[in-house]
């Protein structure tokens, strides 16, 4: 927290605090404390940024509903030797890991309880349905009927033959 406070790239200690959720009067205490320290206060050469630097750390809170949903697949690939360090690497808590599976599974499962609007139909989308159901059902028979006759004539033709046939 004190290399990302110090120059070159200096964060402020409230952005710093925004970002990993520690209070600002504690990380500039840090500060001060570090800058009295001999071994900070006359380092010559700048360590190589730590991945944290490259990658900065956040709060749980502050994450996205699609970062959270990202790292609970994420860390299903995970082998669970390997949890505590991609945890440590996310910044996470196993309890973060554990609310934030429970925040995706209970959005799916509201998803599913809520389905697609489309699925309740109003009452004047029921009756039109129902008028519908019964043309269709008035359709059907008509057209059963318009068969029966065809089939009917065909026969006719066939036994008696057709209307200018002199038998």
């Amino acid at each position: 927290m004190v290399q990302r406070m110090t120059p070159p790239r200096a964060t402020s200690a409230t952005a710093l605090s925004a970002e990993v959720g520690v209070g600002q009067p504690t990380l500039s205490r840090w500060l001060r404390e570090a800058a009295t320290v001999d071994s900070m206060a006359k380092s010559k050469k700048p360590k190589p940024p730590t991945p944290d630097a490259v990658t900065p750390r956040r709060h749980a809170s502050s994450w996205s509903a699609e970062e959270k949903f990202a790292a609970v697949l994420e860390a299903a690939a995970v082998a669970e030797s390997a949890l505590g360090g991609w945890l440590r690497a996310k910044g996470l808590h196993e309890e973060g890991l554990a609310r934030f599976r429970e925040e995706v599974r209970s959005a799916a499962v509201a998803g599913l309880r809520l389905g697609p609007r489309s699925t309740k139909a109003s009452a004047g989308d029921r009756k039109r349905i129902k008028e519908l159901e019964r043309e269709l059902k008035r359709s059907n028979a008509a057209l059963a009927e318009t068969a029966a006759i065809l089939v009917l004539r065909k026969k006719a033709v066939a036994l008696w033959g057709g209307e200018g046939d002199d038998t």
